[in-house]
C-alpha cells in the first residue's frame, strides 16, 4: 500500500512537472523575492513599460502598488500613461478586434498569469514566467522571428530583447526512432541558430547509445557580462506578476501559521480535558 502510494506521488510530480514546462522543457527555479519590496517595484516598472502595451492586466489597480511600498506621486509620475488615473485598472488602448487582426489572437490579460501556470505539486507560475522570459531566441521561420523553448511556435515575440542583447542557441535532441521495419535507433538532432536566427539543422544515428532523451538548449550571448543584469531584471518581473496575481498571500501564509499554532494549542488542551473528564470513569 505504502509503495503504491509512493509511485502514485512520484507519478503527479513528473507529470505536474511536465505540465508546468509546456512539453517536458525543464524550467528553472526563479529567486524568491516576493517580500522583496525594491524587487518588486522594478519589476512594476518593467510590467508598465514593456508588457502593458499589449497584455492588460484588468484585476489590477494602479493605486494597489502602494501595497509594494510606492506612493500614488511616484505611481502618478512614473508608472501612469497621458489619460490613465491613479484608481484605474491597468487597462490597454488595443481592442480584442484588433489585437486579433493584427496577431491572430488577443494578448492573455497577466492579472492571474502566474497562478494560472502554477502547478499542485511542482514548478509554479513564477518559475514558468522566469523560464519563458529567458529562452526566447531569434527564428527566421517564424512570421515574428522570434521562438521559444517553453512554449514553441509562440505568437509573442522578445519584447525584452532590448535588454537581454544578441545571442545564438544550440538545441540538441537525441531521441529514439523507428522505422518502417519496426527496429528501433536513436539519432541526435542538433539546430545551430545564430543571433540573426538563422538555422543549420544536422541529424546524425547514433550506434550503440545506451543513454535516455535528451532535450537541452545552450544560449551563447555576445554580452556574458550582461546575462546575469538581465536574469535579475527578469526575476523582478517574474516575482512581481507572481504578486499580482495574489496579493495578499503574505497575509494568506502568515496567517495560516497563526490558525496552525491555535489549532496545535486546541489539541492540547482538548487532550488533557478528555483526560480530567475520564479520569473517574472506569
Amino acid at each position: 500500500m505504502i509503495k503504491k502510494l509512493i509511485g502514485t506521488i512520484a507519478l503527479s510530480l513528473t507529470c505536474a512537472v511536465a505540465f508546468a514546462a509546456g512539453g517536458g522543457y525543464k524550467l528553472d527555479h526563479a529567486p524568491d523575492r516576493i517580500n522583496d519590496m525594491a524587487a518588486l517595484q522594478n519589476g512594476a516598472k518593467l510590467f508598465v513599460n514593456y508588457c502593458l502595451g499589449c497584455h492588460s492586466a484588468n484585476s489590477m489597480r494602479y493605486n494597489k502598488l502602494t501595497d509594494i511600498g510606492l506612493t500614488e506621486e511616484q505611481i502618478k509620475k512614473n508608472l501612469l500613461f497621458t489619460t490613465d488615473k491613479i484608481g484605474d485598472l491597468m487597462r490597454i488602448a488595443m481592442t480584442p478586434e484588433d489585437a486579433k487582426n493584427w496577431f491572430g489572437a488577443a494578448p492573455p490579460d497577466l492579472s492571474v498569469i502566474a497562478r494560472a501556470k502554477s502547478t499542485t505539486m511542482g514548478p509554479s507560475g513564477v518559475d514558468y514566467v522566469y523560464t519563458f522570459l529567458r529562452t526566447f531566441y531569434r527564428d527566421t521561420s517564424k512570421v515574428s522571428g522570434w521562438n521559444n523553448m517553453v512554449f514553441p511556435s509562440v505568437g509573442m515575440p522578445n519584447v525584452l530583447w532590448e535588454l537581454q542583447g544578441p545571442r545564438s542557441m544550440d538545441h540538441v535532441v537525441v531521441h529514439e526512432t523507428e522505422a518502417a521495419d519496426g527496429k528501433k535507433s536513436w539519432e541526435r538532432t542538433t539546430a545551430n541558430y545564430d543571433a540573426q536566427g538563422f538555422s543549420v539543422i544536422k541529424t546524425e544515428q547514433l550506434k550503440d547509445y545506451s543513454g535516455s532523451a535528451v532535450d537541452k538548449a545552450i544560449f551563447t550571448s555576445a554580452n556574458p557580462s550582461g546575462n546575469a543584469a538581465f536574469d535579475n531584471n527578469v526575476a523582478d518581473l517574474s516575482n512581481f506578476l507572481g504578486w499580482m496575481a495574489e496579493p495578499m498571500q503574505l497575509q494568506r501564509k502568515q496567517l495560516g501559521v497563526w490558525v496552525l499554532l491555535f489549532l496545535a494549542l486546541f489539541l492540547v488542551v482538548a487532550w488533557r480535558l478528555n483526560a480530567v473528564f475520564w479520569k473517574n470513569v472506569k
